[in-house]
């Protein structure tokens, strides 16, 4: 088979299929982040998914099997030691985490919090696990009137800073934050992401803003994505992708505001003409619903998604792959607001594929980045096994 021009990879950040073999080591028996939200909803309604073999995976309400899906289909199990964004993502393009990121069940080590007081001349309020919206209903008020920052985690190995726009500048939020992140470089923190989470609104209406941004560490080896743009070819970010990898390995990049301003921008980056891959994370099912437990709204963001994708495909020529996947689940119905370490979905789409069927079960998403670097030409990573060759 000729090589594709433009491979597209479309990530349904925290869409499980699931719990995985190990799933007991995460205290996540009995999760299944597509399934259980199947049922909240009395049937997902995703008919694209479905033609695409979504239905054949697993048995989900709504999404019965169909006898001759579009894409060839399966499910990919993670390999690395981490059920987070980041590790997911760097899985997929070659890497193995045998060391999982630091997460502070207890809010972050008083050593740190000092330090950070210190380096950027402002208090520091909550230091504790919150809701990020909650916190703001907590302590938005307090630090409307005294310029602390908000600082708080969650289950993911993530330090987040809260700031009103109209009390501490973004350039000044974006520079703690900055701050934050060489603080905790360290073997001794190894916190995954910093992340600022600006905010608007008065006391009892306080809305966060598009203006969040991410500082990750950078990948702990070289990815796929720095092969390819070694190699002069092009690696699109679309969302969070870019704050994900650091920078690394990436041509160019788009913000978004949302799932569908994601989708309106992976639309427009369809009709360009490019030799590479374009990488797009919807990060709303994980933020927005998974970790705020609504499985209803989880389900509506499911099938607004499905619908767009009518738009989709019709663009895709036979120089194009589409692979829509997922970096690790978070069940809405399971207790807590953690990640769920689940098995994800895979569907590989193409207009020139005839001999569709289910893929073997994928041990490690590197397998995607092995496929990309093999279609490339490129050096593959050390870890994934490429099913280039599966697809006929």
């Amino acid at each position: 088979m000729n090589k594709f021009k433009r491979i597209h990879v479309i990530v349904m950040d925290s869409v499980g299929i699931g719990e995985a073999p190990d799933a007991a080591d995460f205290g996540d028996v009995g999760s299944h982040t597509l399934g259980h939200i199947a049922e909240k909803m009395n049937g997902l309604n995703m008919p694209e998914m479905q033609k695409l073999g979504l239905g054949n995976i697993d048995a989900i309400k709504g999404l019965e099997q169909v006898e001759n899906p579009t894409a060839y289909f399966g499910k990919m199990q993670e390999a690395s030691v981490g059920k987070d964004t980041m590790t997911g993502h760097w899985e997929m393009m070659g890497l193995n985490i045998d060391k999982p990121f630091k997460v502070y069940p207890e809010g972050f080590p008083e050593e740190l919090i000092s330090t950070l007081e210190e380096k950027i001349g402002r208090k520091v309020i909550g230091n504790k696990p919150a809701s990020g919206t909650a916190i703001l209903d907590e302590l938005g008020e307090e630090h409307m009137k005294t310029g602390a920052i908000i600082v708080y985690t969650s289950a993911d190995p993530v330090l987040q800073i809260a700031a009103h726009e109209e009390i501490i500048p973004l350039e000044e939020l974006y520079h703690i934050c900055e701050v934050a992140r060489e603080l905790t470089l360290s073997p001794e923190f190894l916190v995954g992401r910093i992340i600022a989470r600006p905010f608007m609104g008065e006391p009892g209406n306080f809305v966060r803003t598009s203006n969040r941004h991410d500082y990750a560490l950078k990948p702990f080896g070289r990815t796929v994505m720095n092969e390819l743009m070694d190699a002069g070819l092009d690696v699109l970010a679309i969302g969070k992708i870019y704050d994900i990898f650091n920078a690394e390995g990436i041509t160019s990049t788009e913000r978004t505001k949302d799932n569908m301003d994601g989708m309106d921008k992976f639309i427009t980056t369809l009709d360009k003409d490019f030799t590479g891959i374009s990488f797009l994370n919807l990060v709303d099912f994980d933020a927005s619903f998974g970790h705020r437990r609504d499985p209803i709204g989880y389900g509506n963001a499911l099938e607004e998604f499905d619908a767009r994708l009518k738009e989709v495909l019709p663009k895709l020529t036979e120089e194009d792959l589409l692979i829509i996947t997922a970096d690790h689940g978070n069940d809405p119905t399971m207790p807590g607001t953690d990640h769920t370490r689940e098995f994800v979905p895979l569907t590989v789409y193409s207009p020139r594929l005839k001999e569709i069927k289910e893929l073997p079960l994928r041990m490690t998403f590197a397998d995607i980045g092995a496929t990309i670097a093999e279609n490339f030409g490129v050096a593959k990573t050390a870890f994934g096994e490429s099913f280039l060759s599966l697809l006929k």
